[in-house]
């Protein structure tokens, strides 16, 4: 008894801890260097804690189009006239990125629906300091049929 009891439990215990190492908060983020992303989606995992895909890049420019987006309003207090003027591509040479969104939550109520393997996303958002570590971003904003769409917080 005690036996089975231990096998159940020690695999819980392990999905349990990988799941809390692959999430992370905000503060794993650099903040002050906003990065754009553009490219196709390769993978879409649609699930909490958050929304992932993963993102071969093209490494373009932000297009100046973009500064003009209409932006609607977010319960969070982000500039984002501040974020989209800083945003510039990243600087290290990955051709794919793994790109976390906001909780499924979050999306519903922005209606944002699940992007699916091939589409074309450009997005907003910050990866470690100096770029430093795996090629992750963390999405700001999602540029999405002619709109900045935020995804720090619900809609005001």
């Amino acid at each position: 008894m005690h036996r089975r009891t231990f096998l159940v439990v020690v695999p819980a215990a392990l999905i349990a801890a990988r799941t809390a190492q692959a999430h992370h908060g905000w503060s794993s983020f650099d903040e002050t260097r906003p990065i754009y992303l553009e490219g196709v989606i390769r993978k879409v995992r649609w699930q909490n804690p958050h929304a992932e895909i993963m993102l071969e890049i093209n490494q373009q420019p932000m297009p100046a189009t973009a500064l003009s987006l209409e932006r609607p309003k977010q319960a969070a207090n982000i500039d984002a006239a501040a974020v989209l003027a800083k945003a510039t591509p990243p600087t290290r040479k990955d051709k794919v990125w793994e790109v976390e969104f906001a909780p499924i939550t979050r999306m519903q109520a922005w209606n944002m629906a699940e992007p699916k393997i091939g589409d074309r996303v450009a997005i907003i958002g910050y990866t470690f300091k100096d770029e430093k570590g795996s090629a992750t971003l963390r999405v700001e904003f999602w540029l999405r049929d002619g709109k900045l769409i935020p995804l720090r917080s619900a809609p005001a």
